[in-house]
């Protein structure tokens, strides 16, 4: 699913949320960093330089009401902060290689777990309806 203001806005709409000029910046912000794991901080950082009257207590409603409207997912990568990403429904979630140095997080497509859930739910009788997988190392330029 492709994410622009435009769809965002009219998914904000639909659910009878007003799009406010501060959600509009927000997310304008967060959709031209959307190949990145922003947390609330470093997106305020962001907004803050054009538009400095947002605050934090701004940025962090708005994140969570679009994590709640399932627009973002919410994410913790035991950094002492969470991270949000575009939620996306239609495809299975991808993965994390996130560095324990710089903080850097890289997805991967690849999913080798399919044959282990079918494994485990075959053996089990448990329906698992999604998993994430996160490995914890060190990026290329911090090794």
């Amino acid at each position: 699913m492709s994410h622009t203001l435009e769809s965002v806005c009219r998914t904000l709409h639909e659910k009878e949320y007003k799009v406010t000029p501060q959600r509009q910046v927000i997310l304008k912000a967060f959709l031209d960093n959307a190949d990145r794991h922003l947390s609330a901080e470093e997106l305020y950082n962001l907004v803050k330089e054009k538009h400095p009257e947002i605050g934090l207590a701004t940025v962090y409603r708005t994140l969570d009401l679009l994590a709640e409207l399932e627009i973002l997912q919410k994410m913790n990568f035991d950094d002492g902060r969470s991270r949000y990403e575009f939620a996306d429904k239609e495809l299975h979630h991808h993965h994390h290689l996130i560095c324990v140095k710089c903080g850097k997080v890289t997805e991967f497509e690849d999913d080798l777990l399919e044959s282990l859930e079918a494994q485990i739910a075959r053996k089990s009788g448990f329906e698992i309806m999604d998993h994430q997988l996160k490995f914890y190392g060190y990026c290329d330029k911090c090794r």
